[in-house]
């Protein structure tokens, strides 16, 4: 998947790994964390297959850079990846099958770790705010600015999914504090 990520970025304009790496700091880290290590290697692979090419570029009192840039098979494999049915959802989630399992715990614990979950989602929704500024810039690499429409779509999938997450979370405080009453659904 991260290999794709990568492919869709260079499909918008040639980068080094730096530069991807950034990308993937100001915007996909929301959705996809990889690390700068995970990012050059796939480059690697993703040369192998001949769906980047690297330029490398001597620089006077920098060092030296390599530019990829995505080829026409490169570009064919991303567009065969998203016309794949594959619908992107799959059923792991560390959250679920530790909340499946928390009755091993204390109320009281469970209580914090759900208090700790809102106060994670409302970081993340914090972070998300710089996001259309992201958007603005790296848009501006665009020749056809209908693509960072896109963009904003997967940010409104971020505050949609946070949002949800506090409002479940409050849900599962409440359901922790009744008196022990065992309810189902509510």
């Amino acid at each position: 998947m991260l290999k794709h990520g990568i492919l869709g970025l260079l499909n918008y304009h040639d980068m080094t790994g730096y530069e991807i790496m950034e990308v993937f700091r100001d915007s996909l880290r929301f959705f996809w964390n990889a690390q700068t290590s995970q990012i050059y290697r796939e480059l690697q692979g993703l040369e192998q297959k001949n769906w980047v090419n690297k330029t490398y570029v001597p620089q006077q009192g920098k060092p030296d850079k390599n530019i990829y840039a995505i080829t026409e098979e490169g570009k064919a494999e991303l567009l065969k990846w998203l016309a794949d049915d594959d619908l992107g959802l799959r059923t792991k989630s560390p959250l679920l099958m530790k909340t499946f399992f928390m009755g091993e715990r204390s109320r009281e614990e469970n209580i914090r770790y759900f208090h700790s979950l809102i106060e994670y989602c409302e970081i993340f929704l914090k972070g998300l705010e710089p996001i259309p500024e992201y958007i603005a810039a790296y848009g501006s690499y665009l020749p056809d600015k209908d693509k960072a429409l896109y963009w904003e779509m997967t940010v409104d999938y971020g505050h949609r999914n946070m949002r949800m997450l506090i409002e479940w979370a409050q849900s599962c405080i409440g359901r922790l504090e009744d008196d022990g009453e065992q309810h189902l659904f509510r």
